[in-house]
Formats: C-alpha cells, structure tokens, sequence
C-alpha cells in the first residue's frame, strides 16, 4: 500500500507540476500578443510621421503640422504602452531591455527631436534635399531597430511557450514512467498475488488444506499469505482431528449398535420361550462375533452345594475350560464380576448369573489373550449375565408356579372327593358291615331288614356314580383362554341339553377384574347350582344373572320356578357344603333363598381381589 500510495501521489505531484508551470508561463506571456502588436504599430507610425513630414510644404501646411505634432504625441504614448513595458526585461534569454533603450534613444534623441523641430518651425524649416534625405536614412535605421525589438519581443515570447512544452513534455514522460511503473506494481504485487489467494480459497474450499500461498514478504499481502497458510494449518490439524474424533464416533456407535442387536437378539431367546441349552449356546456364539473374545460357558450350581452343572458351552479341546475340573466349583463364589489368570496365561471373565432373589450360577468367557478386556466388554457381557439370570430365575419361578398349581390342583381334588365319594363309600363301608353281620347271624325276620340295607347301598352307589360323573365334568372343565361369557353359555348350552330346562343367561362385568381362579370358582359354584336345578328342583325356568357394577362386589344370582331346595340331611348330597366353601375360598358369602312365586334364589357375593382396596357397599339379600 505504500507502494501504490507512492506512486499515486508521484503521478499527482507531476500533475500538479504540469499544471502550475503552464499557469505560469500562461500568465507570463499575457499581454505579449497585445505588445508585439503595439511594438509592431511603431513601424506603421514612423512611417507615417515620415509621410507627414516630406508633405508639410504642399497643401494645407498647418494641418499637415498638427497632424505631424499628433502622430509624434501617439508615439510617445505607444512606446511608452504598459504592455511594452512590462515585457522588459525580458524572459527565455533574450535580453529585450537594451533594444528597447536603443529604439527609445533613437527616438528620442535623433528623431522626435526633427519632427518636433519641423512641426514648429513651419514650412520654412529644412529645406533642401540632404536634411530629407538624412532624417530619411536614419528614419530607416530607426525603423529596422524597431524591427529587431518586435522580432526579439516575438522570440521571448516562444522561448517561454517552448519552456512549457519542454516542461510538459518532460512531465508526460515522466507521468507516463510512473503509471507504467505502477502498472507494473499493481499486477505484479496485488492483482498477481489477490488472484493467487482467489485460487487459494477455492482450493481451500474444495477440501484440499494441504496447499500454502508461498508469500513471505514483509508487506500487507505477505502478512495476509502467512495468516491464510496459518489458518489453513490450523484447519488442516482441526479437519484431521475432527476426521479423527468422527472416526471413533463412528466405531463407537457400530460398537453400541452391536452391542444393542446382540442385546435385543439375546433378550428375545431368553425371554420369549423357556430357555434352554439351544437358547444358551446362541448367547454364547453372539458374544463371541460381537465382543470379538474366546469361547463362554454357562455354568448353573447350588449356592449350598459344591458343584455345578455346564449347561451350555463354546470351548473347545486345549482351552482354559474351569468347568473340566473341580466339577464346576467356580459356579460358586462370585457375586460380583472378576478376572482371573488361567493355568495357560489366557484371562477369564467370571460374571454371576442371579436375579434379585438368589445366584444361580456364572457365565465364564475366555479373552483369547493376555490383555485385559475393555470396559464397553465388561459392560455388554454384565448385561447379559443380568438378562441370563433374570431368564433363569423366570423359568424357576415359572416351573415352581405349575408345581404349586399341580399340588392345589390335587388338593381342590383330593377335597372334592373326600367331601363327596369318600363320605359316600365310607357311609357304604358301614352299611356293608351292618349286612355282613346281619348274615352272619341268620336270625329269622330280618330278611326286611337287609332287603333295606341293600336299597341303601344301591342308592348310595347312585349317588356316588353321580358325584363321580359330576367330578369328571368338573375336573375337565377348562377356560381355553376364550373368555367367562364363553364359558358360562356353554355351561347353560349343556344343562339345558341334560334337564330339559330353558335357561337364561343375563352378563354384565363392567371393568371389574377377575382372576383366572376367581372365574373358576365362580363357574363352578353357578354349575354346582344348576345340578342342583336339574336333579332336584324339577323347574322348568332357570335364570343366571352376573353382575358387577360400579365399585361394588360381584353379584351371582341363580334362580328357578321349581319345588325349592333344603339342605339335605342325608350323606348323599354334598352339593350346597361344595358351594359354600368355594364361596368361602373366594372371601364372599352364598346364601340360599326362597323365590316369591316358588323356587330358590341362590346368591353368590364376593369382592374382586382387583378391587379388595376399594370400600364396598353390604349388598342386601
């Protein structure tokens, strides 16, 4: 820029230069135009006195005179002329000063003094021819003076004229030099160097950061070379390190979008069918592809006991396999994750497989080499023991749920028939006893007695085929997942079918929750009902109704338009005992009631387990 500043103001200096010496010598040679003019009349006017003169005898002499005395007077003043006399002394090395005093001498001392002298003198004054002739001759020499000031008066003036062409034309030049100098500089060190770092910044732009702009100067653009090659470093370290930072990003998500599908895929074999070694060798296969270590095992053993069972395992012949001696003794032990050295250097990783209740094991997985695994690894494969155990105890609580409904299931069985066929034969057994010993006596007039006892017995083996038939139908009664509305008209299906009764069925549940053993019990007390209904009522209409509105209890009620029912005194019918202790199982309460119009009213109230929280209104019966 100091430069280019130098250089303008080089050009500016020379103009300006250029300018103020043509305003002078403009001004110098105002006015000379006007006194070569004026020195140039001087001829015209000698001359003309000269005429004056050689007519002042002819014709009218006094005007001639007065016109002689005028034209001396305007030659006095012409010479005398201010634009004259201010091109003295003279400019460009002509020296117009001493022509001008030798044209003034001349003038004053040779020849106005004659033509002042023959203007007063008159006519008579210089006669003859030599006085003519004289002032004639020196009339011309004055004249050629005159003329050799006009002459000097003109060069003057062209020697200032030429000064200023000199003076411009070396301005030009030199003008001319500097702005192609500058020229030269503007190309060379700005439109050059600017075009370079145009071509720079694109590069620049297109990803390349290993290009330079090469300036190393001193001045503004070489500063602005070295601060772009600083910035283009400094991209070029900030680009490489952000390559870099993407880079493990990149390998960091891989590895958590592994690590998530080997999640995903492991938590959906654990959990969405029984478990078992098929499921577990998967695990163990994707751990080794994911995490990209040595073969696993899963080892399950008893917290109490001192061996353990191998499941399920990858390793191979000549691995370090803990499970090939002791019996498994390191499924004990760990309650929290640890490395350990095998015998041949390799690392094992021993996680314990548990749950919030208890250990059911380790999961032990080989590193394949000397090297501690990474701490995404121990967090992946923690995760997995947690799912296992999770998985294990699952299926545990699971098979310890159907061995607990298997033994209810038994006891609902073992206490139907002891409150049914037992009693029965038991009563039987007796009846039996009583028979044998009245035969065994042979007293005469018994024959009544025993005939009795043998209607007993036959009815008592009625009544216990029909219990056992009753039982069979119970115990085969199932749900099938469809539903209580479906399982309660398939029930009304049947024992309309058996007794030949119409029967009605009126549901509403509302949103009240019932258990699975609920729905059970309280299908079996409206069955139990219903035989009742049609071995004993001899009705011909029967009405269901299930209702749970609002917050309040379940309502079952079950009535007929037969004889009415009481409970039986006999050891034959267990029906209404085997009702009210579902009902009691239940929490709730049964009662038997008289039908307005005749019949019974058999009406079945409990709490929904859903809803035992949930203050209940007393239903009146």
């Amino acid at each position: 820029m100091v430069r280019l500043g130098g250089a303008i103001a080089a050009i500016t200096l020379l103009s300006v230069l250029g300018m103020a010496v043509s305003g002078a010598v403009a001004n110098s040679i105002q006015g000379n135009g006007e006194a070569i003019n004026l020195a140039g009349s001087l001829r015209m006017q000698s001359w003309h006195m000269a005429s004056l003169f050689l007519s002042r005898s002819g014709g009218d002499h006094a005007a001639n005179l007065r016109r002689l005395d005028d034209a001396v007077a305007t030659f006095d003043a012409t010479l005398t002329a201010p634009p004259i006399l201010s091109m003295l002394p003279g400019t460009g090395g002509i020296n117009l000063d001493a022509d001008y005093r030798k044209v003034f001498d001349g003038w004053h001392q040779r020849i106005r003094p004659r033509f002042l002298a023959t203007a007063a003198s008159g006519a008579g004054a210089l006669t003859g021819a030599s006085p003519t002739e004289a002032l004639l001759t020196d009339l011309g020499g004055f004249v050629d003076d005159i003329n050799l000031l006009v002459k000097r008066m003109a060069q003057g003036t062209e020697a200032k004229i030429l000064v200023m062409q000199q003076v411009l034309g070396a301005a030009l030049a030199v003008t001319m030099l500097v702005v192609m100098l500058t020229i030269h500089l503007i190309h060379t060190r700005l439109v050059k160097p600017l075009r370079d770092l145009l071509a720079f910044t694109v590069t620049v732009g297109q990803g390349d950061l290993s290009v330079r702009t090469g300036f190393t100067g001193e001045d503004e653009l070489g500063r602005l070379g070295r601060a772009f090659d600083a910035m283009s470093e400094d991209l070029q370290k900030l680009y490489q390190d952000l390559e870099e930072r993407v880079e493990r990003k990149t390998a960091e998500l891989t590895r958590s979008n592994r690590s998530l599908e080997l999640l995903y895929h492991s938590i959906t074999r654990l959990h969405g069918a029984p478990p078992g070694r098929d499921t577990y060798l998967a695990v163990l296969r994707n751990i080794e592809a994911v995490l990209g270590l040595g073969h696993g095992i899963i080892c399950l053993g008893d917290p109490d006991g001192d061996l353990g069972q191998a499941i399920a395992t990858t390793m191979q012949p000549g691995d370090a396999n803990p499970c090939e001696r002791a019996d498994c003794v390191w499924c004990h032990g760990t309650q929290t994750p640890r490395i350990s050295i095998a015998d041949d250097g390799r690392q094992l990783i021993t996680l314990p497989l548990s749950d919030a209740e208890r250990q059911y094991g380790v999961l032990i997985v080989d590193t394949r080499t000397g090297d501690p695994p990474e701490a995404w690894q121990l967090q992946l494969l923690d995760a997995l023991s947690r799912h296992i155990g999770v998985a294990i105890g699952a299926e545990r609580r699971v098979e310890q749920s159907r061995r607990l409904a298997l033994l209810e299931e038994r006891a609902v069985i073992a206490r139907e028939l002891h409150d049914s066929l037992a009693q029965s034969l038991a009563y039987m057994r007796i009846q039996v006893s009583r028979l044998q010993g009245a035969m065994t006596m042979n007293q005469p007039g018994r024959g009544d007695e025993m005939a009795g006892m043998l209607m007993e017995l036959r009815e008592g083996l009625s009544g216990a085929y029909r219990q056992l038939r009753e039982l069979l139908s119970t115990f085969r009664l199932k749900m099938e997942g469809e539903g209580l509305g479906a399982a309660l008209a398939r029930t009304v299906e049947e024992f309309a079918a058996r007794g030949a009764v119409e029967i009605g069925l009126d549901i509403d549940l509302g949103r009240c929750p019932l258990t699975p053993n609920e729905e059970i019990h309280m299908l079996h007390v409206i069955r139990e009902a219903l035989s009742n209904v049609v071995n004993h009522a001899r009705a011909r209409l029967v009405g269901i109704s299930v209702s749970c509105n609002g917050d309040g209890p379940m309502t079952v009620v079950v009535e007929d338009d037969g004889v009415g029912i009481r409970k039986p005194a006999d050891m034959h019918h267990y029906g209404m005992t085997i009702m009210e202790e579902r009902a009691r199982t239940l929490q709730g309460d049964i009662r038997y009631q008289k039908r307005e119009g005749g019949g019974t009213r058999v009406v079945l109230t409990f709490q929904p387990s859903g809803r035992r929280s949930i203050p209940s209104s007393k239903v009146a019966p």
